[in-house]
């Protein structure tokens, strides 16, 4: 096959996206197909599909330990506010199928998907509707309240509306504070007392203008893919210091993962009961990931992940790896599952 590996784009988890476009397009590579990665914001200069698409791979991108500097990318690229760069649409058409290798903003909130589903291009993951309603953490907890599933407390503010005392009448301390439509934890503070409170609002307010406060829930970290309709493995995720972070997340020896965890067999089923319940409720496709936290022996749901990242140290490859799929086979399913449902 021809595929075109999207990554990158606008997006606060841009480095991530690149990491795991690199490593999705080699895989890819290894398997026999041909693909061209292009940056759905920078665009590309290439338009001829011999030059476009290539078997040979190529070297990977790494995330560095902060988010990139967006308004920088900005002001260098002269590409301004424009979301989708110069010849993107044309490397998709020119492909059997796209693989969406990107996180957050236009390649997780349902707009890139509705601008391909226009054009007839077949894609990886979610389609728009589910990629709406899993990034937007407002409306996906509501739809999980509403289906029964386990999640924290929250209340949802507007910017220049929002006060300290709303958050400490509400929801009390200690609190989660994130952004309603991010992902990769950016922006997101653990408050543990009062005046730790308007610096975290602030920080999640820097990326959006509306911002999720949840009760913190405390127990263990875990994460549940699906593939296929089926869930995998859970994962625990114990970070060495801190919390779940960017850094954390993505720097290699900041976090423990076990797979499969010490958990019960009843604690598993619950867990993988939830995921595809949450699934199920916000619409996904044939791969995704669920977060909880597990307190007590119940599931509570953090957010769904629609596009769940594929860098060396992301948590869907390692699940897939604990029940024989290599890293190299979960690419090649999550791309042909796409072109058979396109």
């Amino acid at each position: 096959m021809n595929i075109t590996v999207l990554a990158g784009g606008l997006s606060p988890e841009r480095d991530v996206s690149l990491t795991s476009g690199s490593l999705i397009a080699n895989a890819l590579r290894r398997k026999g197909h041909r693909v061209a990665l292009v940056d759905v914001y920078l665009g590309t200069d290439v338009t001829d599909a011999d030059a476009l698409f290539i078997s040979e791979e190529m070297p990977a991108y790494r995330v560095s330990e902060s988010e990139p500097d967006l308004n920088q990318l900005k002001a260098e690229s002269g590409n301004g506010d424009a979301l989708i760069g110069k010849n993107v649409i044309e490397a998709c058409r020119l492909a059997d199928v796209v693989f969406l290798a990107l996180h957050g903003a236009m390649g997780e909130n349902g707009q890139l998907q509705a601008t391909l589903d226009c054009f007839g291009i077949p894609y990886t993951g979610t389609g728009y509707v589910g990629s709406l309603l899993a990034m937007d953490k407002d409306i996906s907890k509501k739809l999980m309240v509403e289906g029964g599933v386990p999640t924290a407390t929250s209340i949802t503010l507007m910017k220049g509306k929002a006060s300290s005392a709303d958050v400490m009448s509400v929801i009390g301390l200690p609190c989660v504070i994130k952004p309603c439509s991010c992902g990769s934890s950016v922006g997101v503070s653990i408050v543990h007392d009062e005046k730790e409170l308007e610096d975290a609002l602030a920080a999640a307010f820097a990326y959006e203008d509306r911002v999720l406060v949840e009760k913190k829930i405390v127990g263990r970290e875990m994460t549940v893919g699906i593939l296929r309709g089926k869930t995998l493995p859970p994962v625990e995720i114990i970070p060495k210091c801190g919390f779940y972070d960017y850094k954390n997340k993505y720097q290699s020896g900041m976090t423990e993962e076990i797979c499969p965890p010490a958990i019960t067999e009843e604690e598993g089923r619950l867990l993988s009961d939830a995921a595809l319940k949450v699934a199920e409720l916000l619409r996904l496709g044939s791969y995704c990931r669920i977060d909880f936290i597990l307190s007590d022996g119940v599931p509570y749901c953090l957010e769904a992940n629609t596009l769940p990242g594929m860098t060396p140290l992301s948590l869907l490859p390692r699940e897939a790896a604990a029940v024989g799929i290599s890293y190299d086979e979960l690419c090649e399913i999550i791309a042909t599952d796409a072109l058979k449902q396109g």
